[in-house]
């Protein structure tokens, strides 16, 4: 882009017939105001283990890819660099100082890709033993709560189960 297009740009979006971006919030003319939705008409959050194990699995892909694509350039661009500075142009260190930011910055990706990876990993068999404690608890709660359904005798009669009423208590 030449320096009069970038000055014919500006000079557009300075004027008032063009549009202008607005940032956090909405033209005060643009329609009635309404209150921020309820989140629980949107449903429950949901994760299963498929997703999961999709999430994971993409970022170990990712983690990969970055690692095979991502450095293509950085071996020529150091001998590029070190080409030019021995050169004597001063070009050579920039180009030196980008390729290693940029193996840097390659790092940190993958190690956020890798620590994604591994947190899918681990959460998902967290979850399932979750899923798995609440299912126990859950039916040994019915089993419980089934005794106490089972009727043995009418309401207000004694229970045979505990035995017969002791008669010798009353005589002496």
């Amino acid at each position: 882009m030449a320096w009069e297009e970038w000055e014919q740009l500006k000079a557009d979006a300075a004027s008032s017939a063009a549009p202008h971006m607005q940032l956090n919030q909405l033209d005060p003319g643009s329609g009635p105001v309404r209150p921020a939705p309820d989140p629980g008409q949107y449903g429950e959050l949901r994760a299963n283990q498929g997703d999961l194990a999709r999430i994971g699995t993409n970022a170990f892909k990712l983690y990969n890819d970055l690692w095979d694509k991502g450095r293509r350039a950085v071996p020529s661009s150091e001998s590029a660099a070190g080409a030019l500075t021995k050169d004597g142009f001063a070009l050579g260190s920039a180009l030196q100082h980008v390729a290693l930011r940029w193996d840097e910055q390659l790092g940190s990706l993958r190690d956020a890709c890798a620590h994604i990876s591994n947190h899918m990993t681990v959460t998902k068999k967290l979850h399932a033993g979750d899923d798995h404690y609440i299912r126990r608890q859950m039916s040994s709660i019915d089993v419980l709560d089934a005794g106490f359904d089972e009727r043995v005798g009418r309401p207000g009669k004694h229970n045979p189960v505990y035995g017969e009423k002791d008669d010798e208590k009353g005589k002496e």
